[in-house]
């Protein structure tokens, strides 16, 4: 039996917080019914998900700025407020025109 490495997962994918993301996405899709893209018997899904991370079968989706989360659209309109204030120094501190 060949062993599946991290290093098989870099070639498809560069950064390896995002294999780890998408191979914790594939697994929760096997386990809740979907099936094996490559040929594996006797593996655990998330060896099964590693092993289609690095034949190239699961890749991320692209997302258009409309189908983004509604907390991270939350998050980021609240971060644009808290950022708009023109009289303080880059650190946050109040400059010396406003004491």
């Amino acid at each position: 039996m060949a062993r599946i490495t991290i290093e098989d997962c870099l070639k498809r994918i560069p950064n390896r917080f995002a294999i780890v993301n998408l191979a914790a996405k594939r697994v929760r899709e096997i386990r809740e019914g979907s099936e094996y893209l490559v040929s594996s018997p006797k593996n655990e899904d998330i060896v099964v998900a590693l092993r289609e991370i690095a034949a190239g079968k699961v890749s991320f989706e692209k997302q258009t700025e409309n189908e983004a989360e509604p907390e991270e659209a939350a998050v980021k309109a609240v971060a644009d407020e808290t950022t708009d204030t023109a009289d303080e120094e880059p650190w946050g501190r109040p400059s010396a025109a406003t004491r």
